[in-house]
């Protein structure tokens, strides 16, 4: 925020004659608009600081609706491990991007590879970075865990979840987040001295960033794995290993769309910047659109599967919409901020066939993720990032990823943009699947020829919660449990 300007010397020649001491008066009537521009500062640093802040506790309740979402899309008999999974996500995520994921993602002045500045937080405040841009951008990291935890449940050591969910918050996702998000990564749209393709990577929330890695790094995990046990019948048919809770799936789906709003809007960090001062339009006006595009996205996307999967199936599958709406959020996430509303139905549309024809490779192809998290962050953040390659408007970018004293930055192609944003989004694709295939599918490799991956055939088909965590989620106590249990006590005993 700007401050109030005022000098002595250029007020003092206003008073009349008849004042006493002129000068004295003016000093003391430009120090009081100093105290008021200094509170104004400080009124902006606080209010834009309690929206990250709010944004930040938004996407931190996500972890709590990945945790539903995965408790009701497993079998009751790994429900415990399942929601351990997710607390171990957030807990050792936490201490490990402390530690180096925040440094590794925006420890500036740095290469255009990987940060080297503020490991455990040691340089903060600073005029860049605050405690809440460490917390937020924290939420983020362990989003992207999450994400592979679902796609190697019911069927992976715990030790394997210890060591990738540490390994990926805090070196491979911040890797990723230095090149396209911070202001001296190589194909940051911010880095405005090295713009790649002289546009950088429009990846807003983090599509490609958060959701293809998740996405990406969940696959390499199932992949090697190898299905669940009955998964796939002797001849090779797909049988469908149903989630225990259709109504916990649809509890976290909802947690999720609730949090979504401080994923999406929340990646602008600040909310009091004013485009054109004195106006009604201004930052807060492409938050509320973000917002809106967000939700259109997500909307149209549950839709479409509806559909869809009617069509195929002959069914109004619960599940399989909810996922179709993640699917949405997940690609809308790059180009939230930059595509009209409109944009964002074609965007869910799309996203919703391309989750569909990823769960049908899948199944062609023996490969098992119980909570189809590969396919939805995966392909659905691809497409996103190519989205917003096609749909990205000319006035928004510029709004959003100003140039100062510059204009004519690269926008979609479909928006008569040309084609650079597009190359630099391809780029990010190719980069973005090398990087995550060459650090976490070694890392699942090892674990797996170390056998620390995958957990007995005898554990599996009893359940980790009895085998690996003393005892089943839910425990019901029948009138009759006694005689099953063989321990008949005595009629007469008190």
């Amino acid at each position: 925020m700007a401050s109030l300007s005022c000098s002595a010397d250029q007020l003092a020649p206003f008073f009349g004659p008849n004042t006493t001491d002129a000068a004295a008066a003016a000093e003391y009537i430009c120090n009081q608009f100093t105290v008021v521009s200094n509170k104004f500062i400080d009124t902006g640093y606080a209010v834009d600081t309690t929206y990250l802040l709010f944004s930040a506790y938004l996407v931190f309740s996500m972890q709590l609706g990945f945790a539903m979402l995965c408790a009701g899309s497993v079998r009751a008999k790994n429900t415990m491990n399942i929601m351990l999974t997710n607390v171990l996500d957030a807990a050792a995520g936490g201490l490990f991007y402390y530690l180096f994921g925040f440094a590794f993602a925006f420890g500036g002045p740095s290469n255009g590879f990987i940060g080297k500045h503020l490991f455990g937080l040691k340089e903060l405040p600073s005029s860049s970075f605050d405690y809440s841009n460490f917390l937020y951008q924290w939420a983020f990291a362990i989003a992207a865990a999450g994400i592979t935890s679902g796609s190697i449940a019911e069927r992976t050591q715990f030790v394997a979840y210890l060591i990738y969910s540490s390994f990926l918050t805090g070196f491979v996702y911040p890797v990723v987040s230095h090149w396209f998000w911070s202001g001296d990564g190589w194909a940051s749209a911010t880095n405005i001295n090295k713009l790649l393709f002289g546009s950088g990577v429009i990846d807003f929330a983090g599509s490609g960033v958060v959701h293809m890695v998740g996405g990406i790094a969940g696959f390499y995990g199932a992949l090697i794995e190898g299905p669940r046990i009955g998964r796939f019948d002797r001849s090779g048919r797909s049988v469908a290993l149903r989630g225990h809770s259709a109504s916990l799936v649809v509890l976290g789906t909802f947690l999720l769309w609730f949090g979504w709003y401080g994923f999406n809007p929340g990646s602008f960090n600040k909310i009091l910047n004013p485009y054109n001062s004195g106006n009604y339009y201004g930052q807060w006006s492409a938050v509320g659109r973000t917002a809106v595009t967000t939700t259109l996205a997500g909307c149209t996307a549950a839709l479409t599967t509806l559909f869809g999967k009617r069509i195929l199936s002959g069914h109004w599958n619960v599940t399989d919409v909810c996922n179709g709406l993640l699917g949405g959020f997940a690609a809308i996430t790059a180009g939230c901020s930059v595509v009209e509303p409109w944009a964002a139905i074609v965007c869910g549309f799309v996203a919703a066939v391309v989750l569909i024809g990823c769960n049908i490779l899948g199944e062609k192809f023996k490969f098992d993720d119980p909570l189809e998290a590969a396919q939805l962050h995966g392909g659905c953040g691809a497409w996103g990032v190519i989205f917003t390659a096609l749909f990205a408007t000319e006035k928004y970018v510029n709004e959003v990823y100003p140039i100062p004293g510059k204009s004519g930055r690269p926008y979609g192609l479909f928006m008569g943009g040309g084609g650079r944003l597009l190359a630099a989004h391809v780029i990010q694709i190719l980069v973005t699947f090398g990087w995550v295939s060459a650090t976490m599918g070694p890392l699942f490799f090892v674990l797996h020829k170390l056998k620390l991956l995958r957990i007995s055939a005898e554990d599996e088909m009893a359940g980790m919660d009895l085998t690996r965590h003393g005892g089943f989620a839910y425990v019901y106590h029948d009138e009759d449990d006694s005689h099953k249990n063989g321990k008949i006590e005595p009629a007469g005993s008190s």
